[in-house]
């Protein structure tokens, strides 16, 4: 009868012992663990101080008393294992709880002990106040700690995945969080670009997120808290505060074994995860592991890659199926509030440290079919081989489909496959999930282009880098530039470039970029057609730009006393409830969409009712306080979840004509130009301006009045022949306007046109309608209507003629004053 003695439990260790039962009945099994629970779910620890998980009995997964009624197993928790005799096949144990020391020999030993949160000699960090997470019992100590309700302020040290975990799960009991990382950007395992998307949600949901400062020194505070003093010298009050800066491997009893260990403390295996000691194996968070593409031993603690290690040295310890273990590449997902974030095989950083040669790219595709309900952007790296093809990593965010994606690309890195592999993989498509170009493919795709020339790329770092070495043309349509561009950039849509070609430096890196790099692929195929062959595409476009180079800063909350997803701006709401909320869905529209469609709806509304609107523009989070406040109206509530902004606001007491509005902020528009891009820009301005609440006059004149016309002919007018001729030439009303450049005979107006309706940018007859109805005061010019012969019966319905008084009186009133 085979004796097998394991030391450790819970992933690797428990994993072995179940396999090893079920290739041998006859075995005697017995597991040694130094805590009081041998198989737990470690992993859903921070869930369950969170509430999330609610029930503290689930994150026990088997009992002593379970294992040995069920499986034979012998499990003795609270046993400490002291030492290690290869020569005599003996290991030293102490039991915890009576003092006891014993010997226990074996026939075939397996280590996986696992590892223990690194605690840095911190002056001050032996408060009572300041703790770690790893075991149930320091869940059960963080948890009664939260419960009881003393924890107002935490302190989270380390922004890697429990840290961040944590941060999210404290958040969710009403505690306000801090989090500091030494490094310049949360979760070190992924790229800067991918971090700082965690570093967005963070902050959009109120945790303050610290970077590149670190604890100095602890000293106790009031009430039993403790204050932390920052290497920046800030200061940080706490009544709570988790230390989560890291690992080490819990092999100090191995000291005078003989058994090999790496240069911190780590378990050298082979490749059948065997030590340099006859009998002996390892597995789990204690061990070193070959990385499958850097070809080095590295650690890596991850729960999927222990249980399967804990399996394969089953199997090799019973010996009748020898298996070996090929490495690890460390692929790992997290949830952080709502966004998911995963990640497998190298990343650019890896790379870099390693002399891998590497070319990447970014995308944002729809996570599913974006006509279908629902659908929002994800991001997606991809790292690959310019010398083989092959993929060598990825990493993904978003609020769906990315463990899909990560899983795919983590089997396709495992194959061996290429990025002309990626392109042909067969996905399960309907657009409830997944478009027919599923991201993956779009990955290869990209990838393929830049490999067979058709476009170059450079990285936003690159532009960070060097910004003079480039000329940014930026090719997005003005109403697209309205949500920000990049500094010294110009513009030049895409509809206008073959026409502008004069305007592009031929002399210079031309680097173009849209919002997410696909309209500016295509810029770049017209230019290198042109001639031009030092054209670049920015990679991930304005979007990773902007996200990378943006401080994101934590939105203010107070506490909600509910354990929902949400985060509440400073307001002081009535104490009454609503009389009535009215549900607006404005998912989809882009900035100033939400806005318009905002103060479209509050205005129907009476004193003390309120509006429960949603938008998928993550902008809104700010947008919306800020309307709010300079309207006087009130934020009751406002949250995000899974990218979705949703904010109660109560319309005030007071009408909104009684609402005070600070003088001199009226706005007022000349629209000369009668062309389609020139009046879309002006009435974007416009109704933007009215969301906020100011008084907006737009004076047509000469050419703008072209906008004003109805579109079909009026009858019984009579006019002279000079009259009729400039009805004949001028376009009859805004749908039929032209564009300033490449109007192509029309074909340009239609192009912008589907431009807006595939981007949720309402159409200019929308836009003219949304400010009719929000009271934009319209004034075409009389003395320009006589003079082309244009009668007041041949505009729209709600635009009143004026002279240039009627201008001047609103621009008395005015701050800005603007000429289209």
């Amino acid at each position: 009868m085979a004796k097998y003695l394991i030391v450790g439990g819970v992933a690797a260790g428990m994993s072995a012992a179940a396999r090893l039962r079920r290739l041998d009945e006859t075995a005697q099994i017995t597991v040694f663990e130094r805590g009081e629970y041998v198989s737990y779910a470690n992993c859903g620890l921070p869930y369950y101080i969170g509430d999330e998980i609610k029930e503290r009995e689930r994150l026990v997964v088997q009992t002593p008393e379970a294992l040995r009624e069920l499986m034979d197993i012998e499990v003795r928790t609270s046993n400490e294992v002291l030492a290690i005799d290869p020569a005599a096949q003996s290991l030293k144990a102490k039991d915890l709880k009576t003092g006891r020391e014993y010997e226990e020999t074996y026939d075939k030993l397996l280590l996986a002990p696992g590892g223990s949160p690194v605690k840095p000699p911190i002056p001050g960090s032996d408060h009572p106040a300041i703790h770690t997470l790893w075991t149930i019992p320091d869940t059960d100590t963080i948890r009664a700690m939260v419960d009881g309700g003393k924890v107002k302020k935490a302190l989270v040290v380390g922004a890697g995945f429990i840290g961040l975990e944590m941060a999210e799960n404290l958040k969710y009991r009403d505690i306000d969080v801090t989090v500091v990382e030494m490094a310049k950007q949360a979760m070190n395992v992924v790229d800067f670009e991918m971090a700082s998307m965690v570093h967005r949600e963070v902050a959009m949901h109120g945790v303050d997120l610290q970077l590149e400062d670190g604890v100095s020194e602890f000293t106790p505070g009031a009430n039993g808290g403790v204050v932390a003093k920052l290497s920046s010298g800030k200061t940080i009050e706490a009544d709570l505060v988790l230390l989560s800066i890291g690992v080490k491997p819990n092999t100090a009893f191995l000291a005078d074994s003989g058994i090999e260990l790496g240069k911190r403390g780590h378990i050298l295996v082979d490749d059948s995860l065997k030590t340099n000691q006859k009998d002996i194996f390892a597995a789990g968070d204690v061990i070193e592991v070959l990385h499958p593409l850097t070809r080095k031993q590295t650690a890596i603690p991850l729960a999927g890659p222990a249980n399967k290690q804990g399996r394969i040295a089953a199997d090799n310890m019973h010996g009748a199926k020898p298996r070996t273990y090929n490495g690890t590449m460390g692929t790992a997902i997290a949830k952080i509030f709502d966004l998911t974030i995963g990640m497998t095989g190298a990343s650019e950083k890896l790379c870099l440290s390693h002399d891998i040669p590497f070319d990447s790219v970014i995308i944002h595709p729809n996570d599913y079919a974006g006509y279908y309900p629902g659908a929002m952007k994800m991001c997606l790296k991809l790292l690959y081989s310019p010398e083989t093809r092959k993929v060598l990593g990825a990493q993904g965010t978003g609020y769906s489909g990315v463990d899909k994606r990560i899983d795919v690309i983590a089997t396709a890195i495992k194959a061996d496959m290429t990025v002309d592999d990626l392109t042909e993989i067969e996905h399960a498509y309907a657009p409830p999930y997944s478009s027919a170009k599923d991201p993956v493919n779009m990955a290869g795709f990209v990838a393929q282009n830049v490999l067979e020339g058709l476009i170059k790329t450079v990285k936003w770092t690159d532009i960070e880098t060097n910004p003079a070495e480039y000329f940014l043309l930026d090719v997005r349509t003005p109403a697209e530039c309205a949500s920000g561009v990049m500094p010294g950039s110009v513009n030049i849509p895409q509809a206008e470039l073959r026409n502008r070609l004069d305007e592009v430096p031929r002399d210079k890196k031309v680097v173009l970029y849209c919002r997410v790099g696909l309209i500016a692929y295509q810029a770049a195929r017209v230019l290198a057609g042109k001639g031009f062959d030092n054209v670049y595409n920015l990679s991930g476009g304005y979007e990773t730009w902007n996200v990378s180079v943006t401080r994101h800063k934590a939105v203010k909350t107070t506490p909600t006393q509910q354990t929902e997803h949400k985060v509440i701006p400073m307001t002081q709401p009535s104490n009454a409830t609503p009389s009535k909320i009215v549900e607006v869905n404005a998912c989809g529209l882009q900035c100033p969409g939400p806005v318009m469609r905002l103060k479209k709806e509050m205005d129907v509304l009476q004193p003390g009712e309120a509006l429960s609107i949603t938008a998928s523009d993550p902008g809104f989070m700010n947008d919306a306080p800020a309307w709010a406040r300079s309207t006087g109206n009130v934020v009751r509530d406002i949250s995000v979840q899974k990218g979705i902004v949703k904010a109660v606001i109560e319309k005030a007491g007071q009408a909104p004509e009684a609402v005070p509005v600070a003088a001199g902020n009226d706005k007022t528009i000349i629209v000369f130009s009668g062309n389609l891009d020139k009046v879309i820009a002006s009435f974007i301005i416009a109704n933007g301006a009215l969301a906020m609440g100011r008084k907006v006059t737009l004076f047509f004149t000469f050419w703008g009045l072209n906008a004003l016309r109805k579109p079909s002919k009026v009858k019984g007018l009579r006019k002279n022949i000079i009259e009729k001729a400039f009805g004949w030439m001028m376009p009859r009303g805004s749908v039929k306007l032209p564009l300033s450049n490449m109007n192509m005979g029309g074909m340009g107006s239609k192009m912008i046109r589907g431009i807006m309706k595939h981007h949720n940018v309402p159409a200019l007859e929308e836009m003219i309608e949304m400010a009719i109805q929000g009271g934009v005061n319209i004034v075409a010019c009389q003395m320009s209507m006589d003079l082309m012969g244009i009668r007041k019966e041949e505009l729209i319905d709600g635009v009143q003629s004026g002279g240039v008084a009627a201008y001047l009186e609103a621009s008395e009133s005015s701050d800005n004053n603007l000429f289209i």
